[in-house]
């Protein structure tokens, strides 16, 4: 079967995945390849794209990433347990919607009037899959964390994600007046419904290869010397390897090392232990890593006071994020 290729004038969004992996490079986002042809395929078919994997390896950078590397507004809704449709769509505005009845009282007396004008776009107070939908300019649509919200929250997100609509029984059916690029991303919590993914590309991400993790870290934390980011890196991957509640995230990893570069050339029982309190963060978990562990030091080499005043941000990700400074 012969596929013809989309030129660049019919697809609205990157030129190619190596087009996108470069816009992405200037956000100071690395994606691998595969990476970068799913999501250039989400925004060429204009078809949500679904992340999931564990927490702290991307994610939601990614989603931030795409939308400046797009020139689009990120519009972030982030999902929670008891999350409802008030917080996901609309509310109507009691206090304006009062205030001006009480002004229409002044100036008629059909009541049927003035309910008709308080349910009006005017009086809404709009929540992020409405704003998105109503946005004059294309913008990235991140639903974070989706599998936080109940099952029924999904069926809500159909409408959007499917009809790319929003519809309000006072007033009626808003259609997206762009086409958001949406991302939606899971920690793997519960499973999510078919109905869901079914509308969605989807990929995994996971916790990158001690290369790239080595990588990542150097670059976010510059000023940590070599060695010290690849004990660090090492011993995040052997509590990964261990039944934690929570393994070691990305950003925590970064902490890690420059808690090391902070702490110097020690191995008193204190230092030890706040170099292992930035890689787990639950008591279970530590009492596993510890009996793992044994009594013998962290296996991480450290350096007298190389505090990391010009590194970068501890950003979660499993892609490498570029520094703009090196070592000095």
């Amino acid at each position: 079967m012969r596929l013809m290729a989309l030129t660049e004038s019919e697809v609205d969004g990157f030129a190619g995945p190596a087009a996108l992996s470069e816009a992405l490079r200037e956000q100071d986002y690395i994606a691998d390849g595969d990476l970068a042809t799913v999501v250039h395929l989400a925004t060429a078919l204009d078809r949500p794209l679904l992340l999931e994997g564990p927490a702290g390896v991307g994610k939601t950078e990614l989603a931030k990433a795409l939308a400046a590397a797009g020139g689009r507004r990120l519009i972030r809704l982030q999902c929670y347990e008891g999350l409802d449709d008030n917080r996901v769509l609309y509310e109507w505005d009691y206090a304006k919607q009062l205030l001006h009845v009480q002004m229409m009282r002044d100036q008629t007396s059909d009541v049927g009037e003035i309910a008709t004008d308080i349910y009006s776009e005017a009086f809404l107070s709009v929540r992020p899959l409405l704003e998105s939908v109503l946005s004059e300019q294309p913008v990235v649509l991140l639903i974070d964390e989706v599998d936080r919200t109940e099952e029924a929250m999904e069926a809500l997100l159909l409408e959007v994600l499917a009809e790319r609509q929003v519809t309000i029984p006072e007033i009626g059916t808003f259609v997206a007046r762009t086409v958001p690029w949406v991302v939606l991303t899971s920690n793997d919590t519960r499973e999510l419904s078919a109905a869901l993914k079914r509308r969605c590309l989807h990929y995994h991400l996971d916790f990158p290869t001690p290369q790239r993790e080595r990588e990542i870290v150097g670059v976010r934390a510059p000023r940590v010397e070599p060695a010290v980011v690849a004990d660090v890196v090492e011993l995040a991957r052997t509590l990964r390897e261990l039944p934690l509640r929570k393994a070691p995230s990305i950003s925590e990893v970064i902490d890690a090392a420059r808690a090391a570069a902070i702490l110097g050339d020690t191995t008193s029982d204190t230092a030890q232990a706040l170099l292992l309190s930035t890689l787990v963060k639950f008591t279970s978990d530590r009492d596993i890593a510890l009996r793992h562990l044994g009594d013998a030091p962290l296996p991480v080499h450290t350096e007298p006071l190389r505090a990391t005043v010009a590194s970068r941000p501890a950003n979660t990700t499993t892609a490498v994020f570029r520094g703009r400074g090196g070592r000095t």
